[in-house]
């Protein structure tokens, strides 16, 4: 098992670059801001990638697809001056390994948690976006007394709004459509193009590293990856709808973009929280993080920060503790 292992990482280790910076390592100092590491952590059925840094309470950050871990290099170090930061690439995705199975949310959650217990935390709070918050709400459904906060960012929840809005973006559909669909229609050279109309389409384009995601998606493995989160769909709508009569305690973070979700986020998830703060983060589109990485910085200084600290702006009273 020691050998296989090893492999495995030599493998990732291969094709680091490509899943962020090209200067980035899979593990050691980081480059993008040397306060940071990289690390690996295994658990079953994949080998983690995870980037870690600062002090404090541990903060977990889940990106979206089509990204990776990177999309947080904006808003971790100044995260990490109250926090400790650990953000993961996602199992398949990123330079985490590429799992036979298992994309459904739940056991996403399951894997990740995994993680986390083995880098010795017991209680965590979660800022997700995308993909990350459709994996980061089973995480708090099933394990509530180990999630603090929540914090989900730009997208309704599978079985509760989400497959309501499949008409919205044809990716939706293509991206869940059964192998080797989308695996033959999409070959390498097609990646630019149709990441490019992805990202073309939001209210801040130029502030998103477009390239680094873009490389990170070269490889049919880590396409496909991204693919069966999508095909998992289904699977995570029954699971959801099932486990409905377990409502989310902690205080939710459910915030929307201004030019793509709005207050819609929060809509969703008050159907299965019982304190959700609705924000809507202003001149941005889908991805906040990027296009305005000083409203989320603000914002989550509040939520994830101590009680009793009022909002500075009328448009960051949601974030307060």
């Amino acid at each position: 098992m020691g050998a296989l292992v090893a492999v495995v990482m030599v493998l990732i280790g291969s094709v680091a670059s490509a899943g962020t910076s090209q200067s980035e390592p899979l593990v050691g100092r980081a480059v993008f801001n040397p306060a940071f590491t990289h690390g690996t952590v295994s658990v079953e059925g994949a080998v983690l990638h995870y980037v870690r840094g600062g002090s404090g309470p541990p903060l977990v950050l889940l990106h979206g697809w089509p990204q990776t871990w990177w999309e947080w290099k904006g808003v971790m170090p100044a995260l990490a001056a109250h926090n400790t930061v650990i953000a993961f690439d996602l199992p398949g995705l990123g330079t985490s390994s590429i799992p036979a199975d298992g994309y459904d949310k739940a056991t996403t959650a399951k894997r990740i948690r995994e993680g986390v217990r083995k880098l010795g935390y017991r209680q965590i709070s979660i800022l997700s976006h995308d993909t990350g918050s459709l994996i980061a709400y089973p995480y708090a459904r099933d394990y509530p007394g180990e999630v603090v906060r929540l914090a989900v960012l730009e997208t309704p929840l599978s079985g509760f709004g989400l497959e309501d809005i499949y008409g919205v973006s044809w990716h939706l559909g293509f991206n869940q459509a059964p192998a080797p669909i989308p695996e033959t229609i999409m070959d390498n050279e097609d990646v630019s193009t149709y990441l490019g109309m992805m990202f073309a389409n939001t209210h801040h384009p130029e502030r998103i590293d477009q390239q680094a995601f873009i490389r990170a998606y070269a490889n049919p493995a880590r396409r496909t990856a991204g693919y069966n989160y999508y095909r998992a769909f289904p699977t995570d709508i029954a699971n959801n709808q099932a486990g409905v009569g377990t409502r989310l305690k902690m205080p939710i973070l459910a915030m929307g973009a201004q030019h793509t979700f709005g207050p819609f986020v929060a809509q969703s998830f008050r159907q299965v929280g019982d304190d959700v703060r609705e924000v809507v983060a202003p001149d941005s589109g889908h991805w906040i993080a990027e296009e305005n990485p000083g409203f989320l910085i603000d914002c989550a200084a509040l939520f994830f920060g101590p009680a009793g600290v009022s909002a500075p702006r009328a448009e960051l009273a949601g974030c307060v503790a």
